[in-house]
């Protein structure tokens, strides 16, 4: 390490246990449907729902590095970014890892709401099947299931992305754990929120989707 450089903090912890959440409850959604424990496959889903609806208003009101503004970048910059050798150093997100967690979100809502609508036509329902026809939440079961082997694509593109940089000195995933990184320079350290109002913000939507959809699911249990 050179002597220049300095360690500051650029992610804070519910974007942290954001992150690693979201890896735990993808693999334990992938277990539960794979053995058809679909009422344990529901309540992870519910939990999942909580935390993208936290991303997403993280993304607007929460730490300077997890703002989706700072990591929003025009196709331009994004294509000048995959050519420049070697990469400039990014506090958050680089450009491309910009466009991996807006795909992985974008993906997740789709994935969710699709199970809203979703049925194994045997026990489980999504609580809004009763609003589209057989025919209609037949394909949206089809989309669900198919939408998954999507999101499971990308993910081992961003692990096989992580290992890349890891390989060549940047190590990201150990600042996914700390939420430290070390940088060369005057490098002014962002601004991090509270992790009390996330906590906040986490408390309010599950105690909606706990009154709205997942009581009765865990009252069946």
């Amino acid at each position: 390490m050179s002597i220049e450089q300095h360690k500051i903090k650029v992610w804070d912890f519910p974007t942290r246990l954001f992150h690693w959440s979201m890896v735990g409850l993808l693999g334990g959604l992938w277990w539960t449907a794979d053995i058809g424990e679909m009422q344990w496959h529901q309540i992870l889903a519910y939990v999942l729902m909580t935390l993208i609806l936290f991303r997403l208003i993280w993304g607007v009101i929460g730490s300077e590095t997890s703002q989706f503004s700072q990591f929003f970048v025009g196709p331009k910059k994004v294509i000048n970014y995959a050519l420049t050798n070697p990469k400039p150093t990014s506090l958050g997100h680089n450009p491309l890892g910009g466009y991996m967690v807006f795909a992985l979100l974008g993906l997740l809502v789709l994935q969710l709401t699709t199970g809203l609508f979703a049925t194994d036509e045997i026990f489980t329902e999504g609580p809004l099947i009763h609003l589209v026809s057989s025919d209609t939440a037949s394909w949206l079961t089809w989309l669900h299931k198919t939408n998954f082997n999507v999101i499971l694509g990308l993910v081992v593109l961003h692990v096989a992305a992580v290992i890349l940089h890891v390989v060549k000195g940047d190590n990201i995933l150990k600042a996914m754990f700390s939420g430290y990184k070390y940088v060369s320079g005057q490098v002014a350290a962002p601004v991090l929120r509270s992790p009390w109002l996330a906590l906040v913000i986490v408390m309010l939507l599950f105690a909606g989707i706990w009154w709205l959809w997942l009581e009765p699911v865990v009252s069946f249990l």
